[in-house]
């Protein structure tokens, strides 16, 4: 049974872009569990790897019964708590699309901790129910935003990813096909 830990420290989860570019400062980086929610591309998005007129998809915990996510667990370096909770609400907030919650992690090394974590607001005009995964590659692979083009931010979390030994095989499918559609579009 894992143990709660109490010690006043900041967690955040991280399911995409933040195990690869997390922008704050990190004191310790851990593979965790969510239950009840899966990694999914199903955040439309308009300002990041998107644009209004051609919108891309983001990574979003998007709550299933029965579903697990695993990821990482970015305890936020001591003192720096504020900075990193405004830093992520400007980064994550940018649209009403995700909820900030508090939820429970299971830790790879037996703890258990609370988390910052941004799930999908259901209910959200940006969310983007059950495409299927071919209709998420032709969207990824023609989409650019702010930060840059949408297939950057796939490959990137695909490949940390599986560098942390988590294994994802939707996003493993997206990256080999988005990587085929970008070199012959069609």
């Amino acid at each position: 049974m894992a143990q709660q830990e109490h010690h006043g420290a900041m967690w955040v989860f991280g399911y995409g872009s933040l195990v690869w570019n997390p922008e704050f400062f990190v004191a310790e980086r851990i593979v965790a569990r969510l239950d009840g929610y899966a990694r999914s591309f199903c955040m439309s998005s308009i300002h990041h790897r998107g644009t209004p007129e051609t919108p891309g998809l983001v990574l979003a915990l998007d709550e299933r019964d029965g579903a697990t996510c695993t990821g990482l667990a970015l305890r936020v370096e001591p003192g720096h708590e504020d900075a990193t909770l405004a830093m992520l609400r400007e980064r994550e907030l940018v649209t009403s699309a995700y909820l900030e919650r508090r939820l429970s992690l299971d830790l790879a090394d037996g703890r258990r901790v609370e988390a910052v974590a941004y799930v999908i607001d259901q209910a959200h005009e940006q969310y983007m129910r059950d495409l299927d995964l071919e209709m998420q590659a032709r969207i990824i692979a023609g989409a650019t935003g702010g930060r840059g083009p949408n297939d950057e931010y796939l490959h990137n979390t695909t490949a940390h990813l599986t560098e942390l030994g988590i294994s994802d095989p939707d996003l493993d499918w997206l990256s080999t096909r988005v990587r085929k559609l970008r070199r012959h579009p069609g």
